[in-house]
């Protein structure tokens, strides 16, 4: 590995050593972008438009959009812009403004393909009238929902949603500050070429930039539009007060060893942005745009000298939205709840794809794990120290000279071989496969696509080469429904030799990452299919990668298998295809740190199944570190340790046996908790509501849990607060609500709605089940999730004030999408009156497919529980059993004294209750 990085460093000179460590100079900041820079120099009133010609069309509230009448002006060269306004089901309000198509604009602005769901369209309510109000000028007002208005006030142009005759929700344009710069042809002496660090992008069209503010109304604070290593709550960028700061960047960008708190642009883009507020609850807006952007959010006064009135009786977050290209196509999401902004965005974008039961458990990563011996020696050593896990993966060194679909078959001769060894044990594995393609002539894929055309071409019209892995590479245009398809076929047994069905993928560098590229990624002039310039997709190019590689193993297995794809970019929408990653993290503290409001983040726009690199991808953690990061990311909803190969080695059991001891009892907390967490990747699957939550999810209106991204909500019965610094002896954890919370380890009891100081132990991060829940376990150890699937089931019931709990169980076969046809078993457990009841959740099963278990429950243990009963119990075979004070867990004995119902066996499929006598 060291000669071929050597070799790399020789062939790239300075281009590749300014990927491998964070290099602020290698990219753009706002000033050096000049659709920022020009944007950020506008001040309120800027724009001058007026809506005219407003009338229904097509079930929409359509308008014209001209400058204000000058007596100066030549009539012939104002070109107006065509809005359309139209409204969904649950709330929803879609606005979008492009060029007039009748005015024969130099070409078609691009609009995102592929991203909003088809059946969206279903749910549009077609508009059959609007009101007018004469109220603060002329306004046209269409019925959203009940209670609920969406309005277009002429002049000054204005979109809003508000409360039926009330409250503002959320604005767009209300500080004037809306620009969109309109194609056009080039004229002589015309110089619209850009230019950074060696680069030059021609820009044929020219300038094509929009920008306009948004305001959130009630807020205090605004989230989402990851993806940047910062604070969950967004801070101000501009504003009185407010240091000199960069946007927030949207731009898929590879960067290596980023750097915690910034707002800079990391490797996805989701331009999806969530308010919430104790006075009027939560609200959403989302930008269907693929080009770069740049987002201030900005500070209180930073309008003082305006003049502009808006309604003082609602505090109000102001924010400015600018991006390179596009159309303006936006959404704006009422809510009132967090879940329900989720619920929203998601029925637009859709919900996140089911994992494979595998999948959501335990997986080993290394760049690279040498050889099979090496595969098998990590493999084996799992299981001589009792440490389960799930899946191993192998990074680029295994492919024949970085050829994907390859194998070194020096290293790897008998692949086939190796993944069933592993697929004997129930464990399975990943390979990486890039979009660089290698430009070798005697590489089947390189060939086929040259002959082809499948290439992403150059503004010149030749196949886009740049360096990456391989060296010399070209990129499948994959924005191509006909190119995703060849590469989809690319995943079949018989192309990808080598490899089974117990195999899956890993797509990594898909921003994309160019090594000599402006930016280490393409040219923004590059060209697509139907003449798109790179610039207009640009952060969708991993979302398309991703989707086609997930397509591909969804045909490997005729349409049967779930896919498990993990990617690096991505987009909204990307929760459709698959898991990402957080990146190349550091091991540092600041970084484990940083890892949980960015996991939040994703999760409230819709990557529920996110993750970061456990012990960070760079650097060698000290043991203490590599254990906190383990405790903690035991509960991301993705959970992988990965390490970059100039690391020391670093699997579990080389740290020392205390150390092997703590990172199994981490892993094994996970395991404990599959069922759990199936469960709730099986609700974000049907709602969008994400596994990994803020508080304020769950406890909307409680102020202190607003800017708390230290802990975390695992579903709404997990409180998990990590640990952050080095040799910590307290910390203080917050606990919301009125109710108790129970540690989840000895089942001690702790005060809701006050914070804790409370001593650290090596032994776990604080975790606690909230009172009124009910969590279901599996117990027993094994070497992977799939050797657990007939084992029984545990509850442990957390009482509320009233002796009270709920929960829930999913299950269905971990693998297929029979559940889509109804094959899945899905109960309610409520605890009430002393009597623990399941009933069933699912539809009636008539005319559907069948899913059954022979699985049990064999524990049922109770948290303050007031009183000591003898014997339960069971209905309806009118049987007892016993009931006995035991631990909460049994490996390490952990919680002794407890109430439990010890073999109930009742069946986890069944209607029953269980009576404490």
């Amino acid at each position: 590995m060291r000669n071929l990085t050597l070799l790399l460093l020789l062939l790239l000179g300075s281009h590749l050593i300014s990927v491998l460590s964070w290099k602020k100079d290698e990219f753009r900041t706002c000033h050096q972008t000049p659709f920022c820079k020009k944007a950020r120099t506008r001040k309120p009133g800027f724009s001058s438009l007026v809506a005219d010609d407003v009338r229904i069309s097509d079930g929409e509230l359509t308008a014209k959009l001209l400058p204000k009448q000058n007596p100066d002006q030549d009539e012939a060269l104002v070109k107006p812009l065509i809005l359309s306004l139209s409204v969904y089901e649950d709330g929803i309000v879609r606005l979008k403004i492009d060029e007039d198509p009748k005015l024969d604009p130099p070409k078609k602005r691009f609009e995102v393909p592929d991203v909003i769901l088809p059946e969206f369209d279903q749910k549009k309510l077609w508009l059959q009238r609007f009101s007018k109000e004469t109220n603060d000028g002329e306004s046209s007002v269409v019925y959203l929902s009940d209670g609920f208005e969406a309005v277009l006030r002429h002049e000054p142009f204005e979109v809003y949603v508000r409360e039926k005759g009330g409250k503002r929700v959320v604005s767009l344009n209300s500080h004037g500050l809306f620009d969109f710069e309109q194609l056009k042809e080039k004229q002589e002496g015309d110089d619209w070429e850009e230019r950074f660090r060696g680069h030059t992008d021609s820009r044929p069209f020219g300038p094509q930039s929009i920008s306009f503010d948004v305001s959130f109304y009630d807020s205090d604070f605004v989230y989402g539009i990851p993806e940047h290593a910062s604070s969950f709550a967004l801070k101000p960028t501009r504003g009185p007060g407010v240091e000199e700061s960069e946007p927030y960047r949207l731009f898929n960008l590879d960067v290596f060893e980023y750097i915690h708190d910034s707002p800079f642009g990391l490797y996805g883009s989701i331009p999806f942005m969530i308010s919430h507020g104790k006075t009027r609850g939560t609200s959403g807006f989302f930008w269907l745009n693929a080009a770069e952007m740049q987002i201030d959010v900005l500070g209180s006064g930073w309008d003082a000298e305006s003049f502009i009135s808006l309604p003082s009786s609602q505090s109000r977050i102001d924010t400015f939205w600018m991006s390179e290209a596009g159309i303006v196509d936006t959404f704006f999401f009422v809510g009132p709840g967090p879940k329900d902004v989720v619920r929203q965005y998601t029925s637009v974008t859709g919900r996140p794809a089911m994992p494979q039961l595998f999948a959501t458990a335990y997986h080993q990563c290394r760049w690279n794990y040498r050889d099979e011996e090496d595969v098998e020696n990590v493999d084996s050593k799992f299981d001589e120290h009792d440490i389960p896990y799930d899946v191993l993966w192998l990074d680029i060194e295994h492919t024949d000279g970085k050829r994907y679909f390859t194998w070194d078959r020096v290293l790897f001769p008998h692949p086939e071989e190796m993944q069933r060894k592993l697929a004997a044990k129930g464990r399975h594995m990943v390979t990486i496969v890039d979009p660089h393609i290698k430009r070798d002539d005697s590489y089947f894929l390189h060939k086929e696509a040259s002959q082809k055309g499948y290439y992403v071409k150059d503004a010149t019209g030749k196949d886009y080469d740049g360096w990456c892995w391989p060296g010399s590479s070209s990129y499948p245009d994959i924005l191509n429904p006909e190119i995703r398809s060849w590469w989809a076929d690319k995943f079949s047994l018989e192309n990808y030799v080598g490899s089974t069905p117990s195999l899956y993928i890993w797509n990594d560098m898909n921003e994309p990452s160019v090594f000599n590229g402006p930016e280490v990624t393409m040219p923004r002039d590059a060209l697509h299919q139907g003449s798109v310039e790179h610039r207009e997709l640009h952060n969708a190019y991993g979302y398309y990668f991703h989707m086609a590689t997930s397509d591909g193993l969804v045909k490997r297995g005729d349409g049967k298998d779930r896919p498990f794809v993990l990617s690096r970019a991505f987009f909204a929408g990307s929760q459709r295809h698959g898991a990402i990653w957080t990146g190349d993290n550091t091991a540092e503290w600041e970084q484990l740190r940083v890892s949980v409001p960015m996991i939040l983040t994703l999760g409230l726009t819709g990557m529920s199944f996110s993750g970061a690199d456990v012990g960070g991808f760079f650097g060698n953690p000290e043991p203490e570190l590599l254990v906190r990061w383990y405790q903690i990311g035991a509960f991301y909803p993705f959970f992988r340790a990965h390490a970059h190969h100039d690391t020391k080695r670093r699997e579990p059991w080389l740290f020392g046996e205390r150390n092997t001891e703590l990172i199994r009892d981490a892993i094994h907390m996970r395991y404990m908790l599959l069922p759990y967490f199936y469960t709730l990747f099986r609700e974000a699957n049907t709602s969008g509501i994400p596994v990994a939550r803020p508080l304020w999810m769950e406890f909307p209106s409680d102020e202190a849990t607003f800017s708390n991204d230290e802990a975390f909500m695992v579903g709404n019965s997990l409180l998990v607060q990590g640990i952050y610094t080095e040799r910590a002896k307290h910390t203080s954890v917050y606990l919301p609500g009125k109710e108790s919370w129970y540690d989840v380890r000895t089942g001690a009891v702790y005060k809701g709605g006050v914070t804790h100081k409370l001593e650290v132990s090596e032994d776990s991060v604080p975790a606690f089940q909230r009172a009124g829940t009910i969590i279901p376990r599996k117990d027993r150890f094994r070497r992977s999730s799939t050797q657990m699937v007939n084992d029984p089931y545990t509850l442990v019931i957390a009482l509320n004030s009233s002796q009270k709990a709920e929960g829930e169980l999913y299950i269905d076969d971990g693998k297929s999408f029979a559940f889509e046809q109804g094959a899945y078993i899905h109960r309610r457990f409520i605890f009430s009156d002393g009597k623990l009841t399941s009933s069933n959740l699912a539809p009636a099963a008539q005319g559907r497919a069948q899913f059954s278990t022979e699985c049990v429950i064999e524990r049922i243990i109770l948290l303050g529980h007031s009183a000591r009963p003898r014997s339960a119990l069971i209905k309806p075979e009118d049987k007892n059993t016993e009931v006995e004070l035991g631990p909460l867990l049994m490996k390490p004995r952990l919680g002794s004294g407890l109430v439990t119902i010890r073999k109930p066996n009742v069946p986890v499929a069944g209607d029953w209750s269980i009576k404490l006598l």
